[in-house]
């Protein structure tokens, strides 16, 4: 019997790869990161080429670094960023366009021109999504309608589109010598091509964005055995496709209705497993899929995606050199006993959730003489916790549950400060799990279910250990000023963009 399950973990930064012991414990794991491109204003973009070289490199890396042996390996699984874009040409395996990343907004006009008619939400009851810059549909249309080479290679059948998964499936198991062209439902839901219903491509959702369906992935379940890998993993089956936001749900072991999560990335994404059927929203939430494992029914969520909330530290680092390293924030941020009445509302590419205000840029309001830039490391965490909260509010609305506590993970969680403000603000405790990578747990799980490695869902949920939990400490008086204040200065972000 293998010993391990492995997972890809391609994110909206780096790319990880971890190998996992039948505990769940990370055994070995290497990251690169990849560059990020903006062209112009509100243009963001990757290599295709840079993320399959990184993948390659970290699958190595972590293979020399532990000594141990493919033929050790169970399974592989992979987790994406979702909704970031690829055309290729299948006959020479090379990218015909940059990938468009999902906070991209160049597809305004085109979300606005749909939106016309039927308005923002049109196309809600089949997809459970808003038209907005954030979904892989109409970067399609874009790339189609803007790019004469990849009209041309449409045209002539030479094209292949699907998100980074897909990608990467494609090119580990032969690329242009065979590569499978397949997705699974978490991430195909994020196209506003997919019906939420019947999980399949829909035909009017495809005429109406004009991208052919024969350019377009199977959907797959998202826990099964597709095919086998080949290349450094040759052999290893690949077993699962998750897109990032629903492997960290599974990752979680959030299994039933009403259990929820939130990562805390470069964006911010809770979910709340809804069962079975999915529950619309009247609350700017996205409802979406969650995973389907093989022979079972897709099992549901309601999402609240926040753009901005690991990427305000980074642009507090890299954009104003406030800090050098984004560790430092928690020490600056504690230099001051609070935010000096200033709030930073990040919508460097609109809002998400739950506005959808593509018009809508960041803001610093409540300058005075008195703040310095410990206030401003402050309210860069607080915006994270303060965003969470009204997707919360919404969610509770949205459901009628109301959460008794809160899972979270991703790269922001060993920030305590953060923490404990999240706890106080929503007023329900917040608990860190031991194994922080849930992302890619996640997909080694959903991996490791497909092959046997790991028996049930109820033998996962035993392995699922707390590591730390924050409880509220903050007066009402207090939560409820200090929530007042940021939804002020939210409507100040509204109208920038005509």
């Amino acid at each position: 019997m293998q010993k391990y399950i492995a997972a890809i973990d391609q994110g909206t930064t780096s790319t990880r790869f971890i190998i996992f012991d039948k505990n769940g414990w990370v055994v070995a794991v290497d990251q690169k990161e990849h560059r990020q491109f903006y062209p112009q204003s509100g243009r963001v973009e990757h290599d295709p080429m840079e993320i399959w070289i990184r993948t390659q490199e970290v699958i190595l890396n972590t293979l020399q670094k532990s000594g141990i042996h493919p033929s050790d390996i169970s399974a592989l699984g992979i987790t994406n960023q979702r909704e970031t874009t690829v055309i290729w040409d299948k006959t020479t395996g090379q990218p015909l366009h940059p990938a468009i990343v999902w906070q991209d907004t160049r597809t305004d006009s085109i979300c606005s021109e749909l939106a016309r008619e039927g308005g923002q939400d049109r196309l809600r009851d089949k997809t459970g999504l808003p038209l907005a810059t954030y979904f892989s549909g109409p970067k399609i249309k874009w790339l189609m309608d803007n790019i004469p080479h990849v009209s041309e290679a449409v045209q002539e059948g030479r094209a292949l589109a699907g998100t980074i998964d897909t990608w990467l499936v494609w090119n580990l198991t032969g690329g242009k010598n065979g590569g499978l062209h397949i997705t699974d439902g978490s991430n195909a839901s994020r196209t506003l091509l997919m019906d939420l219903k019947t999980h399949q491509w829909d035909e009017d959702l495809l005429n109406l964005m004009g991208v052919p369906v024969d350019i377009l992935p199977e959907i797959r379940p998202s826990s099964q055995i597709f095919a086998e890998s080949h290349g450094i993993l040759e052999g290893i089956p690949i077993a699962s496709i998750l897109g990032d936001q629903q492997a960290a749900l599974f990752g979680q072991t959030c299994f039933q209705p009403g259990e929820a999560k939130n990562t805390y990335g470069t964006g911010c994404f809770m979910l709340l497993n809804t069962g079975t059927e999915p529950v619309p929203s009247q609350n700017g939430l996205l409802t979406t899929f969650g995973y389907q494992l093989e022979g079972q029914q897709p099992v549901y969520c309601l999402e609240g995606s926040i753009a901005i909330s690991g990427a305000l530290v980074q642009w507090l680092r890299d954009n104003l050199g406030i800090i050098q390293s984004s560790s430092e924030i928690e020490v600056l941020a504690s230099s001051v006993e609070d935010n000096g009445g200033i709030y930073i509302v990040p919508a460097f590419s609109g809002l998400f959730a739950p506005y959808w205000r593509s018009d809508a840029r960041g803001v610093i309001v409540g300058l005075t003489r008195f703040v310095n830039k410990g206030h401003i490391a402050r309210a860069a965490l607080e915006a994270t916790a303060y965003q969470t909260r009204e997707v919360l509010d919404a969610m509770r609305v949205d459901s009628g549950i109301n959460l008794q506590s809160l899972k979270v993970d991703g790269g922001m969680v060993v920030n305590e400060l953060l923490m404990q403000f999240q706890a106080d603000i929503l007023n329900v405790p917040v608990t860190r799990p031991k194994v922080a990578e849930t992302t890619a747990l996640g997909a080694a799980y959903a991996a490791g279910l497909a092959v046997g490695f790991w028996k049930s869902q109820d033998e996962l949920r035993e392995k699922w250990a707390a590591d730390k939990t924050w409880s509220p400490a903050m007066t009402d008086a207090r939560r409820d000023r200090l929530f007042a204040g940021w939804k002020k200065a939210v409507t100040r972000s509204f109208d920038w963009i005509n």
